[in-house]
């Protein structure tokens, strides 16, 4: 897991429109990264539409927000425009991006053990070093998290 302090790992992975972003593509801005486990799920649902409602918000503040999952580019294509994100959506079918930022870690369901996506946020400033972390992620209200 990455500590506050860190520079942003470097990654290569495609958007929802198949073109490939780089961390170095987000120097200059600040960065929110936040991975979650599933497209069209109800609490990644939630946590899209949260920061879709409150994108102005987030822009307004200086924030680049982009969401991350192993799902496919055209999963994440069908999500994004199903419900009108404005964000990127990177899909890390790899898993790669997801272990270098520390957010693959094993889950539990139904008392069944597995591996999978940890739903963190990472707060990165313009130089791409990280200043938060957020692993309490709060679905319904998760702007309100990144901007307080």
């Amino acid at each position: 897991m990455l500590k506050i302090g860190d520079k942003m790992p470097d990654f290569k992975v495609m958007d929802q429109n198949g073109n490939m972003v780089s961390s170095g593509d987000l120097l200059g801005k600040k960065t929110v990264i936040y991975f979650y486990p599933k497209d069209n799920t109800s609490g990644c649902t939630a946590e899209a539409c949260n920061l879709r409602d409150n994108h102005e918000a987030m822009t307004a503040k200086g924030y680049n927000v982009i969401g991350v999952s192993k799902d496919s580019v055209k999963s994440h294509k069908n999500f994004a425009e199903k419900y009108e994100l404005p964000f990127t959506l990177l899909a890390d079918t790899s898993t790669e991006m997801i272990q270098a930022f520390g957010a693959w870690g094993e889950k539990s369901m139904y008392g069944k053990k597995y591996m999978g996506i940890v739903r963190t946020t990472f707060v990165f400033d313009e130089n791409g070093i990280l200043t938060e972390i957020i692993e309490k992620v709060d679905t319904k209200n998760h702007a309100a998290q990144i901007l307080k």
